[in-house]
């Protein structure tokens, strides 16, 4: 579970104002309730734990299932100099991610991919999401990848 992707040097500039953050909250909502898409992309809901404050955020993400039932995401900022602020206390805190699909909370382990896995799943958003191939022409910053992959329920283990 190594986070390493350093922040790029320049990219677009993100800043948060009361329609999107209106935006984010209601495709939050939405995704609570078993929807399935934003903006035309599968979605999921990422919650985190801050990494100084320890307050819970949920982030609504595009993500890519995976033939052998893992989930990836690309922490892409839209080209943004700096990694997502999701990224980087997902960083701090892997232990405490949970992700909702379709209205299904599911607790994850979070593992940033690298070298070939990093570029076959990278290669899989391009494929499936075409915009997505631009966002690096933006920055110097290589786009991190995540993979979710479902932890066992212990209610059903016993534990």
């Amino acid at each position: 579970m190594s986070f390493t992707t350093p922040d790029g040097t320049y990219g677009i500039t993100l800043k948060p104002n009361r329609v999107m953050r209106w935006f984010l909250a209601r495709q939050v909502r939405g995704i609570r309730r078993g929807k399935k898409k934003m903006m035309g992309f599968d979605a999921l809901v990422l919650i985190t734990r801050g990494r100084k404050s320890g307050k819970v955020y949920e982030t609504p993400i595009a993500y890519w299932s995976q033939p052998d039932g893992t989930w990836t995401v690309c922490a892409s900022a839209a080209g943004a100099a700096k990694n997502p602020a999701w990224y980087r206390n997902l960083a701090a805190h892997p232990e405490s991610a949970r992700i909702i699909i379709a209205g299904e909370e599911i607790a994850v382990s979070a593992e940033e991919l690298h070298g070939a896995a990093r570029d076959a799943a990278w290669t899989q958003i391009i494929t499936e999401a075409p915009s997505f191939g631009d966002y690096p022409k933006k920055t110097d910053r290589l786009l991190p990848v995540i993979r979710f992959t479902r932890l066992p329920d212990p209610s059903l283990t016993g534990n």
